[in-house]
């Protein structure tokens, strides 16, 4: 039996997805509008997002911010923003899936990770997973119910331990 340390081959992709119970403009607007998204996922930004858009979201409750730059912009159906301070960006998509019934599939796509090891690089994948389900489980919880779940501040309640 081999004790060997398993190598990196692979950078992984995060990849996530969740069905909204409402029509792809509605949960278009509800990531670009700043009014919208800060009731599930960011407290602030500088801006709304648009196609060439460089913003800037934070969450205060963290003391920590990103800028966000839009890179492709398909109105309803597909987003694409490079996001992270040099050299820590990586690239999110957002696909918009509009069905039959009204309702919207939403896929996020993370790539680009970087790392001096590929404990750190996967680690990022991961914690960025937990990150984006919890942002689209708030964007659901918003968008049918009204309801603010507050998971983003409650995920770390001691402080982000970056």
């Amino acid at each position: 039996m081999s004790s060997a340390v398993p190598q990196l081959e692979n950078i992984p992709v995060m990849e996530t997805g969740m069905l909204i119970r409402k029509p792809a403009n509605e949960v278009f607007e509800a990531i670009v509008d700043p009014a919208i998204t800060t009731k599930f996922w960011f407290t602030d930004s500088t801006g709304r997002l648009e196609p060439g858009a460089e913003v800037r979201w934070t969450w205060s409750m963290y003391d920590m911010s990103s800028p966000v730059k839009v890179k492709e912009f398909e109105q309803d159906r597909r987003l694409v923003v490079e996001w992270g301070d040099e050299p820590a960006t990586t690239t999110v998509e957002w696909t918009f899936d509009a069905r039959d019934d009204g309702t919207t599939f939403v896929e996020v796509k993370e790539t680009g990770y970087a790392g001096e090891t590929g404990d750190e690089i996967v680690g990022w994948a991961i914690g960025s997973m937990g990150g984006f389900t919890q942002a689209l489980a708030g964007l659901k919880a918003w968008l049918e119910h009204k309801v603010q779940l507050g998971l983003t501040e409650d995920r770390f309640p001691d402080g982000h331990p970056a």
